[in-house]
């Protein structure tokens, strides 16, 4: 899936050994699926890593992390080395991260989705200690979310769903027909309100 050379190997294995025990590469693309997509790659801590999310890939030296979802925009990936008289520099091409076949285990709309909640809903929802993920979408339009930590429980979650998230994503997907919560809400000092 994600071939590395032998020089970006030694590289990233030199770079991380100046780095704290334990530090790895994980590696992101923003807006997969899409004309604006964008590889990158940093350092990644093991508090970082989601072992249910994360898929690992692992090398002599080091292991490198990404998100389950992003493997389809990964395949054939190549991780190099480029070299000139004044400096190193890890390259990423990855030739899929802007497209991808439609699939029945993985749609386009499903990718766009899971990036809008990471990058727009999330950030909010977390300064009340909570999330959202996506579970599917359905035929009919009908996106399934599922809300954690601070949301699971929350006496606004009702609110949240229809006049914030509901509203947002029908925006900016018009291909959306409405929002289910399939969240076994349980009220507890986990919940926000």
């Amino acid at each position: 899936m994600i071939t590395i050379s032998d020089l970006a190997e030694q590289y990233i294995a030199s770079l991380l050994s100046k780095q704290s025990k334990g530090t790895n590469i994980r590696i992101f693309i923003n807006s997969p699926g899409t004309m604006y997509a964008e590889c990158g790659m940093s350092y990644c801590d093991y508090q970082d890593i989601d072992t249910t999310k994360d898929k690992k890939i692992s090398y002599v030296k080091f292991k490198i992390y990404f998100r389950k979802y992003l493997k389809p925009f990964l395949k054939n990936s190549k991780i190099d080395l480029i070299k000139n008289n004044l400096n190193s520099q890890i390259t990423l091409n990855a030739p899929n991260a802007k497209l991808l076949k439609k699939s029945k285990k993985f749609s386009q709309l499903e990718c766009k989705i899971k990036n809008f909640l990471y990058t727009h809903i999330n950030p909010k929802l977390s300064l009340h200690g909570g999330s959202v993920t996506l579970i599917k979408v359905n035929k009919l339009g009908v996106v399934f979310l599922k809300f954690l930590g601070g949301c699971n429980g929350c006496s606004m979650i009702n609110t949240t769903v229809q006049v914030g998230i509901e509203k947002e994503l029908i925006k900016y997907f018009p291909e959306i027909s409405r929002i289910e919560d399939v969240t076994n809400h349980i009220s507890g000092q986990h919940s926000y309100y």
